[in-house]
C-alpha cells in the first residue's frame, strides 16, 4: 500500500507558471528571425529595382509598348 501511495504522489504535476526569462528569450529570437526575413525580402526587392533601372539606362528594356 506505501508503494502505491508512492506512485500516486509522484504522479501529481503542479504547473508554476510561465517562465519569464525563458518567455523573454522566445520573444527576442522570433523578433529576431522576423526582421532577418524582412529585411532579405527588402534587399531582394531593392536589388530587382537596382538592376531594373539599370538595365533602363543601358536601353536593354524599354517601358514604353512598341508600335506594331
Amino acid at each position: 500500500m506505501a508503494k502505491a501511495q508512492k506512485l500516486a504522489s509522484h504522479a501529481h504535476v503542479v504547473y508554476k507558471g510561465p517562465n519569464l526569462v525563458k518567455e523573454i528569450i522566445y520573444g527576442i529570437s522570433l523578433g529576431l528571425v522576423a526582421g532577418g526575413l524582412w529585411k532579405m525580402h527588402h534587399w531582394n526587392n531593392q536589388k530587382r529595382a537596382k538592376e531594373f533601372y539599370d538595365l533602363l539606362e543601358k536601353g536593354e528594356i524599354s517601358v514604353v509598348a512598341e508600335d506594331e
